[in-house]
């Protein structure tokens, strides 16, 4: 996989590209996994709770039932969609006390079941192999080559450059061992980014990126498409 820059330095950017990704007409499916650790620090004052109510419910019987939370046990996760993970993002990364509550929360849960908060900068990929707990998971598949609709999606097959260039692509695609998909992930979220990853001011302590699988130049146009969605600056334009 390789990263792709979004240009979102900020929380309130990265919650609009997570918003972009999940809304984008060539995603053609996701899945998302959200620890119970961060469903249940949401405080109690957060505006969205009433989107995440089935979650938080859910994440209070799993913590109570589980045999040890602390544990890499997978009923400790919850498959999740888009709007519930940007509200998880939220309300842990929003400047002012409800951000502070909930992080003062999670790092509660933490320290109750066993759990220490490395010391590893946040957003460090080399740390992800031994992130525990992973708290939010997300991943976005596209439509494959061979699914785009020559009307709806003629601006990535443009993409190109030509009709060639796009059939050779397709049919890379068709005949790739094991099949070739198309996938973005956001980097995986700990402990350290879910605690450290903002400052009180809202600033992400590194610009987002997303982590890309497939064709590259199908990917980097729709990139370029979500930073448009999520007004966020061309590639150049924010250096």
């Amino acid at each position: 996989m390789r990263d792709f820059a979004l240009g979102a330095g900020r929380v309130d950017e990265a919650l609009r590209v997570l918003r972009a990704l999940g809304s984008h007409r060539y995603v053609a499916g996701r899945l998302h996994l959200v620890h119970a650790f961060a469903f249940a620090s949401l405080p109690d004052a957060f505006a969205e709770l009433a989107q995440l109510e089935q979650a938080r419910a859910w994440a209070t019987r799993t913590l109570l039932e589980a045999p040890d939370a602390g544990s890499r046990d997978e009923a400790l996760w919850r498959r999740s969609t888009d709007a519930e993970v940007a509200a998880v993002l939220e309300g842990l990364w929003v400047p002012g006390d409800t951000g502070r509550a909930a992080r003062r929360r999670l790092e509660e849960l933490l320290t109750t079941h066993g759990l220490a908060v490395p010391a590893h900068a946040p957003f460090d990929e080399r740390a992800e192999d031994e992130m525990h707990p992973l708290l939010v998971d997300a991943g976005w598949e596209l439509l494959s080559l061979a699914e785009l609709d020559p009307a709806r999606h003629r601006g990535a097959m443009d993409a190109f450059g030509d009709a060639l260039a796009f059939e050779s692509a397709r049919f890379e695609e068709e005949t790739a061992i094991p099949p070739l998909r198309h996938l973005y992930e956001l980097p995986a979220l700990g402990p350290v980014e879910l605690l450290r990853g903002v400052d009180d001011a809202g600033n992400l302590a590194a610009p987002l990126v997303v982590w890309g699988e497939g064709d590259e130049t199908y990917l980097d146009y729709v990139v370029r498409g979500v930073r448009r969605a999520a007004k966020l600056p061309e590639r150049g334009e924010d250096g």
